[in-house]
């Protein structure tokens, strides 16, 4: 599925770190809250996207509670991004995964780029990204927090996503 890049808004290019914006008055899962956060735009038009990527019908407003990583890279490249999947530890049992302090954090890796990394958080996976030494996700508000002082960053990491701007938007 094709769709043409919304006029709406131009692209946001900065060397800043966008803070979430949740515009939608309610509290927003984490897959919009990460893309807001690399891309600038809203949850709300976050949202828009992962629905119009699922097919879902215009008039039905419903809420992004979960979402997949073929949802989080479409809703991505929409807004002129690309998402790689850089390494996976699914093949490992879970208590053999790295952690995102003790083992991730401590690895050479690029600040200037975005990585998206999905944690298991309780039973549940869970999506934050992370640029240079500070991350974003729902439980930092959309706020931009140091890694160190991330109260989940012992969590197990399940896959990490290299997100960088496409080339030619």
């Amino acid at each position: 599925m094709t769709r043409a890049l919304s006029s709406a808004a131009p692209a946001r290019l900065s060397s800043c770190l966008h803070e979430a914006n949740n515009d939608t008055g309610r509290t927003a899962f984490c897959g919009p809250v990460v893309v807001s956060a690399i891309t600038g735009y809203s949850v709300s038009k976050v949202e828009a996207e992962v629905q119009a990527f699922r097919n879902v019908a215009p008039g039905r407003p419903r809420t992004v509670k979960g979402t997949y990583p073929e949802e989080v890279a479409a809703a991505l490249a929409h807004f002129g991004y690309s998402m790689a999947l850089k390494q996976s530890y699914m093949h490992l049992p879970r208590k053999q995964r790295p952690s995102l302090w003790g083992n991730w954090m401590q690895r050479q890796r690029n600040p200037w780029v975005h990585y998206i990394l999905a944690l298991h958080v309780g039973k549940q996976g869970h999506w934050v990204v992370i640029k240079g030494v500070k991350v974003c996700d729902t439980y930092s508000d959309g706020t931009w927090a140091f890694v160190c002082d991330w109260p989940h960053r012992s969590k197990r990491i399940m896959e990490v996503y290299e997100v960088r701007r496409a080339l030619g938007v």
